[in-house]
Parts: C-alpha cells; structure tokens; sequence
C-alpha cells in the first residue's frame, strides 16, 4: 500500500478489521518491522488522540518518531504551483515534501478544513500536494473532508461491540457553539457504506453531507425516529455543506437519556473531544452504553494496523 489517504485504499473491511483486533491481542508481535525507520508526524491543527495513538502504534512497531507542529513551529507553506512568493509564505510545499522525505520513511499529516470555500478545502490542497511530491508513504490523520484513521477506529469498535450480523446504526448530527468540518462525519459514512448496517443519518434540514457521498444512504430530519430500536449512535457535529462554514446551535438535537431510552440499549460513540452538556450530556456519556473510551483506545490498533501494511509493502 502506497498512501493511506481514504478508506477507498482499504481493499477488505473486514479483513482489516479483523486483522487490526488480532493486533490488540498482542500488540508488540512485530516489534521489529519497523527497526530503523522513521515516521514523521506533521501537524496543522491540534491534537490529542491522534498524535498519541499513532506514536504509540509506530512505536509498537519498533519506529522512531518524528514530531513536528506546524502551527508554532514550522515555516508557513506554499501550495500553488508558479506562485509569486512576495507575500507570507515563505517555503514552497515542492521543497519541503522532497526534504522531509529524506528525513522520513513514512509521513503522516493532519490539516483540517478551512470551512472558507468548499472548493478548495474538498480538492484537499494540503494532503494531495505532500502526496505528489513527497518520495514516501503518506497517511491522512484528518485532511479538509475525511478521517480515514478514525474511520478504521469506528468499525473496529462496532465489530466488536455488535451483538447482530446486522445492526441499526445511526450518525446523528448534535450541536456545536463553533463550526466544525465534516470529515469525520464524511469517512464514517463511507465507512458504514461498506458494512453490514442498517445505516440512517439524522440532522437538521440545512446539514446535509455532500451527496456523492451519502448517495443511498437513508436519511431522516426526525432525531426521535431515527432513533428507535437504534444499536449504535454515532454523535458527530459538522458544518453546513450546502450554505459552506455555517453553524447551528439548535440545542434540541443535544443528546440525553430521554433520547437514548428510544434506542435497543444503545451504544454511544463520539469521536472526541467532545463538549460536555453541549453536545450530550452528561447522563449520557458517564452510563456504561458510551463506549467513546474504548474507541479512543482503538486508534492505536487503527493507526498500527495502517503503518504496519505500509512497511510490508516498502
């Protein structure tokens, strides 16, 4: 596997998954694949779960690791080819991609969305352009529209937790006092197109996700009904698509018990970081069905899973 950059470069989701639960059995039995390779970990935005889990997880495989922050840290990026580079940016991404590759066996980037214009955050300027000039494996810790890494996370979880062949799961938007991207909510979606899932998506009139993207998914503007008989809810907030970068505050989709007690003893996942009382509340998250623990801690078998299938290939 060259790049991991969407959950289209997954050829088996279930063997993959598979695979990956094994890892957690025993997460240091190919301790040496990565002896002498280097991973580096370039970062846009902020993180928690994601820079620890996929240190942790090259670690396992015995890599050194590489951190760098480009919020604080590194020179502000070029990404336009012919670009005049009178004004801020003061490197060009042609030079940086080649030069970290000689550093790197393995590059691993995060860079949100800019929730400004739809076309340039969903043609991926960031990621692509670190793929078409970087000489080694790229992987997508969350780019401008997907979060494959997370993606992997959440069937991992569901497989393990899933108490039928085919279980309802529901993605339910709920409310956010700023705007958020939608790649979680993107990679999840086609995550639960390639799954064995009763698969419904609640949200507002106005949050509907990009149509390529959730073409044959059921879809319903009702939370309650979405609801019923539910396994797993799945809470993500996003942005609108349609009217780009808006954020709604309708804090009648906010998650609670009253709302759980319509699903069949539902599982509750939630990316995180997640705004307590905002977004879900307490009663919610604190019950033994939230499950977001759990998941946070699959991230690191998500991410070992990938790194792990990239140095068999190199």
């Amino acid at each position: 596997m060259k790049n991991y950059f969407s959950i289209k470069d997954i050829d088996s989701i279930e063997n993959w998954v598979n695979e990956a639960i094994e890892l957690k059995k025993n997460p240091l039995a190919n301790k040496t694949l990565g002896t002498d390779k280097t991973i580096g970990l370039l970062f846009f935005n902020p993180s928690l779960r994601t820079r620890l889990s996929t240190q942790k997880a090259a670690t396992n495989l015995g890599m050194n690791v590489i951190v760098m922050n480009f919020t604080g840290e590194g020179w502000s990026l070029e990404y336009d080819d012919g670009a005049v580079m009178d004004q801020g940016t003061s490197e060009h991404v042609k030079e940086a991609a080649q030069v970290v590759s000689q550093y790197c066996d393995v590059l691993a980037i995060r860079a949100f969305a800019k929730l400004k214009n739809r076309e340039d955050d969903y043609n991926e300027k960031v990621l692509q352009s670190f793929i078409k000039y970087a000489t080694i494996p790229v992987i997508n810790m969350e780019s401008a529209t997907g979060h494959p890494l997370q993606a992997l996370t959440d069937a991992i979880t569901i497989i393990e937790h899933k108490k039928k062949n085919k279980p309802k799961v529901v993605l339910s938007w709920a409310p956010h006092p700023k705007a958020l991207p939608q790649a979680v909510a993107n990679s999840f979606v086609e995550m639960m197109q390639r799954m064995e899932a009763d698969f419904v998506i609640t949200h507002p009139v106005g949050y509907e996700l990009a149509s390529e993207i959730t073409k044959g998914v059921s879809i319903d503007y009702n939370q309650k009904n979405a609801f019923k008989d539910a396994d797993f809810i799945y809470v993500k907030n996003w942005s609108s698509y349609e009217d780009y970068g808006k954020v709604s505050e309708d804090k009648s989709w906010k998650i609670t018990e009253e709302k759980m007690k319509q699903t069949n003893n539902a599982k509750f996942m939630h990316c995180l970081p997640v705004r307590r009382n905002v977004v879900v509340d307490d009663a919610v998250l604190d019950k033994e069905n939230s499950i977001v623990i759990e998941q946070a801690n699959n991230r690191t078998y998500a991410a070992q899973l990938v790194l792990k299938k990239i140095l068999e290939s190199k």
